[in-house]
């Protein structure tokens, strides 16, 4: 499904990640994080999961990371990505 329009989910608060999706011919992952030098890799790569298992399109992700778990960070892409491509979102 392609990303159709500008979108975010989650906060500033620690623990926790702000994901912002815009629309873009090409994938591109932005990482501003706490933990970036340790797991900044593992966040790109769970971002790029995510895509995959919902079928998006590229898009322009930027992440700004307090120190959130992977499942938060999934959550956060995913709700993101639904309302990016403006579907209801399950997260």
């Amino acid at each position: 499904m392609k990303v159709l329009t500008h979108a975010f989910a989650g906060t500033l608060e620690s623990s926790d990640v702000f994901v912002e999706v815009r629309p873009s011919a090409e994938t591109h992952i932005e990482v501003e994080s706490v933990v970036a030098a340790q797991f900044g890799q593992a966040i790109e790569q769970s971002v790029l999961e995510v895509m995959e298992q919902l079928g998006s399109g590229p898009a322009h992700i930027t992440l700004k990371d307090r120190g959130a778990l992977d499942c938060t960070l999934r959550a956060r892409v995913e709700t993101a990505l639904r309302r990016a491509m403006k579907e209801a979102a399950h997260a």
